[in-house]
């Protein structure tokens, strides 16, 4: 949809992780300037997509409106849990669709994750913000992409055409940076 921006948002460890081995993002990539950076993104936001183990923990997050993707209905189904939120199917249902009836066709969609939503989207971000958390090891965890950790993040994400933008430290305590990779042309 022309009218759509699509940016993905992930913090990742060292060596490419977004969780441990339970699908749990361990205490260790919850660091305070990630957070801030990450609400004031999904504040600006028009629309979350994420799957049914990425989740945000700030005040806002029952307010904003959401795609969970879930194999568990058709197509898309209300979320009973939460009525900004729409369950779905992408093998029932394009994301134009989806987005459309979450009352969204303009503005910015915030992919949030995990792995293989990060992946669907791969060949459509305008923007990835890719933080990194270089002194956290998660050695038997959930890669952040498809293809980690047998390439880099930055490696899967210049593959699909994106191009690292200046990284911005965000959290000078922890050595976290975000970094913009961007689709170009």
């Amino acid at each position: 949809m022309a009218g759509l921006r699509i940016e993905g948002f992930v913090i990742v460890s060292a060596d490419g992780r977004l969780a441990n081995a339970d699908n749990v993002m361990p205490d260790e990539l919850k660091i305070e300037g990630d957070k801030r950076f990450f609400t004031a993104a999904l504040d600006r936001a028009d629309l979350i997509v994420h799957g049914r183990h990425s989740q945000e923990e700030q005040p806002n997050a029952p307010k904003r409106r959401r795609l969970i993707l879930t194999s568990k209905v058709a197509a898309i189904a209300p979320d009973p849990a939460n009525p900004n939120a729409l369950l779905w199917n992408p093998a029932g249902c394009p994301f134009e669709t989806a987005s459309r009836e979450a009352g969204v066709t303009a503005g910015i969609v915030a992919i949030i994750g995990g792995p293989g939503v990060f992946g669907m989207f791969m060949a459509r971000y305008d923007t990835f913000w890719l933080s990194v958390a270089p002194k956290v090891r998660i050695p038997d965890g959930e890669p952040c992409f498809p293809g980690v950790p047998a390439r880099a993040p930055q490696q899967v994400l210049a593959a699909h055409g994106l191009h690292a933008g200046a990284p911005q430290l965000i959290d000078a305590a922890q050595d976290v940076t975000v970094t913009p990779w961007r689709r170009t042309g």
